[in-house]
């Protein structure tokens, strides 16, 4: 009897499964020798994508450091919903700091271990974007201007999730959060306010930052990769969207996470002392709008009265970004 040999192929997406790629172009997730940095049992929510983020990343750091890898955790979900007390569900050496100063407690970390003469044991940084952009911005900087060796991972879900979904300064403009509300001339989160960390991180002239999302698993590890293969402070930016506080579905997260990035408002890329070095090209350009109706914290926008003007002002966002960081082609920007 003959068999036909059973093949993996994926079609109308852009992915390509790891059956069809040369093991050592498979993804950290993908052996089953991957340390599983935070393991099952954890009480993120369904569909977090901040739970992916940080299992991508602490993975891949893990095997870049060949298992010897400590983490400074800032308060926040990622700390909540993994350390319950007495559970924990990290696998490695793990230590919570306060909200604003992981930078600080990873830079006396990394000055402790020199100290020892452990150069072979390296030290992670990890934070929201509360306790990164803003909580723990001075702390931060400052690690940036010693340039202590450190990689310093923010996971972005753009507010305050873990306290009730307040705005935080990466909350994108016109967004519906508890502190900035849909209701009003002018709903929704400011135009003109927040900032922008990977530029500040960049203008520090610090060896290494770059932004990644949890849609493109082998950009985010081999950007770990990358970091983990350099000294001094390294700066990884990642968009982990929030269902909860997104008002998207849960199984929405990764889509939600393409989209950002097919429709410019988060560019992906790579800078190494200041300078940028890599860009991920917009595959498939999408509009802004594609990306703003799945989630109700945009919903005002729509209903009940469609906001032309407000939309068209966040697709003009969009298209600078595509402008700045030529993330497609001369050809289609001028279309």
């Amino acid at each position: 009897m003959s068999h036909q040999p059973v093949k993996f192929y994926q079609t109308g997406t852009f992915t390509v499964g790891n059956r069809l790629l040369a093991p050592e172009q498979r993804s950290v997730q993908a052996s089953r020798e991957r340390s599983n940095a935070i393991n099952s049992g954890h009480r993120a929510c369904q569909g977090c994508g901040e739970a992916l983020g940080a299992r991508y990343a602490v993975d891949a750091a893990l095997r870049a450091a060949e298992g010897k890898l400590i983490a400074a955790n800032a308060t926040g979900c990622l700390e909540v919903f993994s350390t319950p007390y007495p559970e924990t569900s990290w696998q490695l050496p793990w230590i919570h700091s306060l909200f604003g100063n992981t930078a600080a407690v990873a830079t006396g970390i990394a000055a402790a271990l020199k100290v020892k003469g452990r150069h072979d044991v390296r030290v992670l940084a990890q934070g929201g974007d509360g306790g990164t952009t803003d909580i723990g911005f001075g702390c931060l900087s400052g690690m940036f201007e010693r340039n202590d060796d450190v990689l310093y991972v923010c996971y972005d879900n753009e507010a305050y999730m873990n306290t009730g979904v307040q705005r935080s300064s990466a909350t994108p403009a016109m967004a519906r959060t508890a502190t900035t509300p849909a209701v009003g001339a002018a709903p929704g989160n400011v135009f003109g306010q927040g900032k922008n960390l990977p530029k500040i991180a960049m203008a520090h002239g610090i060896p290494y930052v770059a932004t990644a999302t949890v849609a493109d698993l082998h950009d985010l590890e081999a950007k770990v990769e990358r970091a983990m293969a350099m000294h001094g402070a390294r700066y990884l930016h990642v968009l982990v969207p929030c269902p909860l506080g997104w008002g998207s579905a849960s199984n929405d997260s990764v889509r939600l996470a393409r989209l950002a990035q097919q429709s410019g408002l988060f560019p992906v890329f790579a800078a190494e002392q200041g300078e940028i070095t890599a860009v991920a090209k917009i595959r498939k350009r999408v509009p802004v709008e594609e990306y703003l109706q799945p989630q109700k914290r945009f919903a005002h926008l729509f209903a009940p009265q469609r906001r032309d003007d407000v939309i068209a002002r966040l697709q003009a966002q969009a298209d600078r970004n595509i402008r700045e960081y030529r993330l497609v082609d001369a050809m289609e920007v001028e279309a």
